[in-house]
């Protein structure tokens, strides 16, 4: 029997008792329709994407000790998995990739036993079984991680911003097995602790409490006492130093970035301010961020207590700090409430995305907020127009694929403009306590869509058949594309940045466009609606006026590079080249890639710099790109 059908087997996760717990009874106002949508998802709510079965036996706390070895670029050690055995297993059964398996023991036992490694899935890894018996607490694993484990960035010195190398993980969705044996699946939380040993010169954080000084022997102990699921395991090793930014908040970052880092992050205690008078108090002590080398493939990670977060969202400015908020308002949604499986991706980033925005209009006012929701819907309605229909729903179905394809623009803006549909239907007076309570009720546990779709017909539409039909619920939540009552989203400022546009293609000259003051979402709406074709002239006429190419602003010159390409704009091709050599954020990467890939002599061009960049790319960016050029190499 090959590993995905074993997987497909699994005995039904937590979540379906989680279901039954939260959702209401039969009569709770639900049409035929919400029912069978609910059954569909019971039938689906175990892990597609785990081997583990934790509704057996789960892993309730983590020991780690490991030796960082940046010679042969390994991680070695011992994971420690204390168990809560539910049902007296005979056998615990753990989700691996890329490890070599070296030796296991029980508690206090000097002998190993005997374990099983299943077969290999590209996509799963291997299933590790131990055997166990109703009395084990604890199960310990030796091994060792290889070079080419998936999480794991292993940088030189000339891929950082000093003089020492540099590691760091990148554990979402399913990669923290390929660094650590565990039941890789959200629906499973722990607590852990670590001991990590790295060379002298550098120092180590994690996900957890963490060190401010660097230590003189090299060992580093780490504590996180709140249950976390894996995908938010996380570590970086390197050359770093520490500024406060306010009491409960600070930032890490290379030597030569630190005080660039704290200037442009100076707002972080602001924005935590204003989303606990919104949902509650932040419940996990510090929140500070980790600006990493600019090869780490998202804009922001939010492991709890520690963002790792881009450089490239330092633009000297503070204009890209929605970031910060996005990834601090995963402190509530996604870290405090997590989704169960990659199905419900969007209870986690949907929630956050709305979340982003209420802390961006506290902080900067409601004009600013609506310029982020109108980019956000422009990019949400081309995701649709692009995608599939199954992977426009919000409840997303995949199984038997990498859960990475779930990471579009629709679980983020989709499920942002479905709860702000709410709010604006039942007003913020109403759904502001709703949203609290779903976060109290529910803190350090992981939920399914079935148990926000239940939580919100019982206690927001309470079996109100008119609001029920307002809500449009099933439309959106288990039906494709955008709903007829989606919000609608206005911003003056864009209205005036339309009106320059209107003027630029009527022929008036780039320097007499007024222009003055505006920020980064204004130039983006301007070179969002900047014609596709362009003749040379005016595109250098653009460029001496505004200064794209040489533009320090990752975001405007990532707009800019589409028209570079699109119009063959050969000033600017070193920047290009230069960017995509330099810059491993996919978000940048993929779109530029494709661009290049649409003709056959930007895919050979595209190919030359990617043989180059390669290397330097973590492999959540690699493999994607691996695709778009039909790269062998």
């Amino acid at each position: 029997m090959s590993s995905k059908t074993k997987t497909l087997e699994v005995t039904t996760l937590v979540s379906i008792l989680l279901l039954a717990a939260c959702s209401g009874p039969a009569g709770d106002g639900r049409s035929p329709a919400t029912n069978e949508a609910v059954e569909r998802e019971s039938e689906m709510s175990r892990d597609p994407h785990s081997y583990a079965r934790p509704d057996e036996v789960a892993v309730s706390h983590l020991d780690l000790d490991l030796t960082v070895d940046f010679e042969r670029h390994v991680l070695r050690g011992r994971a420690s998995l204390a168990l809560d055995n539910k049902r007296g297993a005979t056998e615990l059964h753990l989700d691996t990739r890329q490890l070599d398996v070296e030796r296991v023991t029980l508690d206090d036992a000097a002998a190993a036993v005997d374990f099983v490694l299943g077969e290999e899935d590209p996509i799963l890894g291997r299933e590790l079984v131990v055997p166990i018996d109703a009395a084990t607490r604890v199960v310990h694993v030796d091994y060792a991680t290889r070079p080419e484990a998936a999480a794991l960035q292993w940088l030189a010195p000339a891929q950082t911003a000093g003089r020492h190398p540099f590691l760091f993980t990148q554990s979402q969705a399913i990669l923290a097995r390929t660094w650590v044996p565990c039941q890789d699946t959200p629906a499973v939380r722990m607590t852990y602790d670590a001991t990590v040993r790295v060379p002298p010169a550098l120092m180590a954080v994690m996900s957890a409490e963490n060190p401010t000084a660097r230590n003189d022997d090299g060992v580093y102990r780490f504590r996180m006492p709140q249950p976390i699921p894996s995908y938010l395991l996380a570590l970086a090793v390197g050359d770093l130093a520490f500024a406060e930014l306010g009491p409960r908040t600070g930032v890490y970052a290379e030597p030569p970035l630190i005080e660039r880092a704290a200037y442009e992050f100076a707002e972080t205690e602001d924005m935590m301010t204003a989303v606990e008078k919104l949902y509650g108090p932040y419940r996990w002590g510090r929140y500070d961020l980790l600006v990493l080398p600019p090869s780490f493939p998202f804009g922001g990670m939010e492991n709890p207590r520690l963002t790792f977060a881009t450089p490239t969202i330092i633009a000297g400015d503070r204009s890209l700090t929605a970031l910060v908020a996005h990834e601090l308002a995963h402190s509530w949604s996604g870290n405090l409430v997590t989704n169960a499986t990659w199905n419900d991706f969007w209870l986690n980033e949907g929630f956050t995305v709305y979340l982003e925005q209420r802390i961006m209009e506290a902080v900067k006012g409601r004009d600013y907020a609506e310029m982020l929701a109108s980019l956000s819907l422009q990019d949400l309605e081309q995701a649709i127009d692009e995608l599939e229909p199954r992977d426009t729903h919000l409840y997303l179905d995949l199984a038997g694929r990498d859960p990475d394809e779930g990471m579009t623009d629709v679980p983020y803006n989709k499920g942002y403009f479905f709860l702000r549909m709410i709010e604006e239907t039942v007003g913020r007076e109403r759904f502001d306590p709703f949203l609290r309570g779903w976060f109290e009720k529910n803190a350090f546990h992981s939920r399914t869509t079935a148990d926000f779709v239940a939580y919100l017909r019982r206690e927001l539409v309470a079996g109100d058949a008119g609001l029920e039909k307002e809500l449009m619920i099933d439309a959106w939540v288990y039906g494709p594309g955008l709903p007829p009552n989606v919000p609608r989203v206005h911003s003056a400022r864009f209205d005036r940045v339309d009106g320059e546009l209107a003027r630029f293609r009527d022929g008036a000259p780039a320097a007499e466009l007024a222009t003055e003051g505006w920020t980064t979402h204004e130039w983006l709406r301007f070179l969002r609606g900047l014609p596709d074709e362009l003749p040379a002239p005016r595109m250098a006429e653009l460029d001496e006026a505004f200064g794209f190419t040489a533009s320090g602003n990752s975001e405007i010159l990532h707009a800019w590079l589409h028209h570079v390409i699109r119009n063959r704009y050969e000033p600017a091709y070193p920047t290009l080249e230069h960017f995509l050599k330099t810059v491993g954020r996919r978000k940048f990467l993929k779109p530029l890639y494709e661009r290049l890939a649409e003709t056959e002599e930007g895919k050979a061009w595209a190919r030359e710099i990617y043989a180059q960049a390669r290397p330097g790319y973590h492999a959540v960016s690699s493999s994607t790109i691996d695709e778009i050029l039909d790269w062998q190499g």
